[in-house]
């Protein structure tokens, strides 16, 4: 049985929503201030910054204050226990499949052999 982990617990709530994936989506092509960030969305900047400490809470975003402007970036980084998982899991499930195939091919020439032997 696999480990527990709640930092992928995390992660995965993090990206549960789509309001915050699409926040993801305008980071990866670069740093934004909150202000820019809030203005796609319709909500009110309350509901919003949930949105981003959620984000920021799981180290999929980070923020610095330079000013009165709040810029988040996406970190990277972050990304990489959710791939790590994702590829074990990915492998599992093809040695599973592959299994499955290999059973299935092995009835099938059995039901084959039982036929042509009948006949």
């Amino acid at each position: 049985m696999a480990k527990y982990d709640s930092k992928l617990d995390l992660l995965f709530s993090a990206l549960s929503d789509p309001t915050r994936r699409e926040i993801l989506t305008r980071l990866s092509f670069g740093a934004a201030s909150i202000t820019e960030l809030a203005e796609q969305h319709d909500m009110a900047l309350p509901s919003f910054l949930k949105h981003l400490n959620k984000l920021e809470q799981a180290g999929l975003i980070h923020s610095e204050k330079n000013g009165r402007i709040r810029t988040c970036a996406l970190a990277p980084e972050a990304f990489t226990p959710m791939q790590n998982w994702l590829s074990e899991q990915r492998t599992i499930w093809e040695q599973r499949l592959n299994q499955f195939d290999r059973y299935a091919l092995e009835l099938k020439r059995k039901r084959e052999n039982e036929t042509g032997s009948k006949n």
